[in-house]
């Protein structure tokens, strides 16, 4: 072997093994077919998940699977084919990049955007489990929810309180 394809096999080994990092620091996983999208498209798309704590690779098919081999997410290498790109879901929030990308999908004016499936907090999820967390509040929105809800007794009571006193004051 020469040295330039020595060279050449430790380049393509250190980026396997940076993306077998982002597979293991990642809290979620979204795959999907980006063809269609313009370049402020995916410009856009990508500030968007930045701006949620995730990020948007294009990478290698290739890389995907030796990557995923070493992970253990071998289930996902048969979504690792055609265009793909695949979004890596920070600690804050596991399920904002389903979101982000669904919301994205369903506001441009065609089905550019086809989501292959992805992986929640290790677990490979099927795509209908994927649209289902896209359609989920935020984490502070569900826990605004959750709140109000806890408020709701309180508050009935308080209303109950300040009738009683107010018919006894008449």
């Amino acid at each position: 072997m020469s040295w330039l394809s020595e060279q050449a096999i430790a380049r393509k080994a250190e980026i396997v093994s940076n993306v077998a990092d982002l597979l293991k620091d990642a809290s979620s996983l979204l795959v999907f077919d980006y063809r269609g999208l313009t370049v402020d498209q995916m410009t856009d798309l990508r500030q968007q998940l930045r701006d949620a704590g995730a990020q948007m690779r294009v990478i290698k098919n290739t890389y995907l699977r030796r990557a995923a081999k070493e992970t253990g997410y071998d289930e996902l290498n048969e979504l690792f084919a055609g265009p793909t790109a695949v979004v890596f879901g920070g600690a804050d929030d596991s399920t904002a990049p389903a979101r982000i990308v669904a919301k994205f999908a369903k506001a441009s004016d065609e089905e550019v955007i086809q989501i292959k499936g992805g992986a929640i907090e290790g677990k490979v999820t099927s795509i209908d489990e994927i649209n289902t967390l896209a359609t989920l509040p935020s984490r502070e929105g569900l826990l605004s929810m959750l709140v109000s809800a806890l408020q709701a007794p309180v508050r009935n009571v308080a209303y109950a309180l300040k009738a009683v006193v107010d018919n006894s004051d008449e």
